[in-house]
């Protein structure tokens, strides 16, 4: 009984582990494809206002003039969506929206002052009731890092193309 409980599960856990390298990954890729384009079509259509915070940008992007860091951004997510969704340059595109959300949250997302670390914890959340709202490009990260790490699973052209060069 023993024996065949624990064939029956690792024969079900083998399969679980193998839908999720084409559908677990492919969930997170179209989530965040979906959520950063949208950003990326806010900033095209949209004011630029990084020079209202460009003094709050971490060293080295303080350095970079405004209109450029607009201009990346806006293109980073709009091009770095795209990929993702079909799952092209996964890696790469994971990478530079992880480097562009730690940018976010330092500048944009990050409360003004905090003094205690409960006062912090405060800023996790959806709104911003003057403690920050750090909650959503803390998720992003926790969503990009098994990308990063993992790559974009069985249904993407990366797959595809690493499949035919090996």
């Amino acid at each position: 009984m023993k024996n065949t409980l624990s064939r029956y599960l690792g024969s079900t856990f083998s399969h679980l582990d193998l839908l999720g390298l084409w559908l677990g990954l492919l969930s997170l890729r179209l989530l965040l494809g979906w959520d950063f384009y949208e950003s990326g079509l806010e900033k095209l259509h949209g004011t630029n206002w990084f020079s209202d915070i460009q003094d709050r940008f971490p060293f080295p992007f303080n350095l970079v003039p405004p209109e450029i860091s607009w201009q990346m951004a806006t293109w980073f997510e709009l091009l770095g969506s795209i990929a993702l969704v079909i799952g092209l340059g996964t890696r790469f595109f994971s990478v530079s929206l992880l480097i562009l959300t730690i940018v976010a949250i330092a500048s944009v997302h990050w409360p003004d002052a905090w003094s205690s670390y409960s006062e912090l914890l405060q800023g996790y959340g959806f709104t911003d009731n003057g403690f920050g709202n750090f909650k959503l490009p803390v998720l992003f990260i926790g969503m990009l890092l098994p990308l990063m790490l993992m790559g974009p699973g069985k249904l993407s052209i990366d797959h595809l193309i690493r499949r035919k060069a090996l």
